[in-house]
C-alpha cells in the first residue's frame, strides 16, 4: 500500500503546478483589473483622459474569472468555507468519511461547472457579443465557469486522495 502512495505521490508537482498557474492568472487578472478600473476613474475627472465605454464589461469579467478561479484555489489550500465546530466531537472514521462524502460532492460541482459551463460558452456566449465591444464574442464571458471547473477537479482530486492517504498510512502504522 506504501508503494502505491508512494508511486502517487509523485504526481504532486502537477497539482502544485496547476496551483501555479491559476495563481498566476488571478494576481495578472487583478493586476488588469486594478488599471483599467484605475483608467475609467482617471477618465471620468481629468479632461483630456477619455473614459471608453468597455472598461465596465471588461472589469466585471476579469472579476468573474477571479472570483471563480480564486474559490478552486481556496479547494486546494483548504481556505474554503467549511464548518468545523463540531470536528472534534465526531469520532474520526465518520469525519473521514464526512470529509470524503463533502469533497466528492464538491468534485461533482467541478464536474457540473465543466460541462454546463462549456455548453453555455459554446452556445449562448458564441453567438453574442459584448455591448461595447461589438467584436469581441461574449464565449469569454463564460468561459470561467468550465475553467473553474477544472481547476476544481484537479484540486478536489488531490484532496480527495489526500485523505484517503491519511486514513491508509495510519491506518498501516
Amino acid at each position: 500500500m506504501k508503494a502505491f502512495f508512494a508511486a502517487m505521490d509523485k504526481l504532486r508537482p502537477i497539482y502544485d503546478v496547476t496551483d501555479k498557474i491559476v495563481m498566476t492568472i488571478c494576481k495578472l487578472l487583478l493586476i488588469a483589473d486594478i488599471i483599467i478600473t484605475g483608467y475609467s476613474v482617471l477618465g471620468r475627472y481629468i479632461p483630456f483622459i477619455t473614459s471608453p465605454s468597455w472598461t465596465e464589461e471588461v472589469v466585471l469579467t476579469l472579476m468573474s474569472y477571479m472570483a471563480v478561479l480564486s474559490a478552486a484555489i481556496a479547494i486546494r489550500h483548504k481556505e474554503h468555507i467549511r464548518m468545523d465546530a463540531f470536528d472534534r466531537y465526531i469520532p474520526k472514521p465518520m469525519l473521514h468519511f464526512l470529509n470524503i462524502l463533502a469533497d466528492v460532492a464538491v468534485l461533482v460541482l467541478g464536474i457540473v461547472m465543466l460541462v454546463v459551463g462549456l455548453q453555455y460558452a459554446t452556445t449562448i456566449g458564441a453567438r453574442g457579443t459584448y455591448v461595447s465591444m461589438p467584436n469581441v464574442s461574449r464565449f469569454w464571458m463564460y468561459f470561467p465557469v468550465p475553467l473553474a471547473g477544472i481547476a476544481m477537479i484537479v484540486f478536489e482530486l488531490e484532496c480527495i486522495y489526500e485523505e484517503i492517504r491519511g486514513i491508509c498510512l495510519k491506518e498501516e502504522v
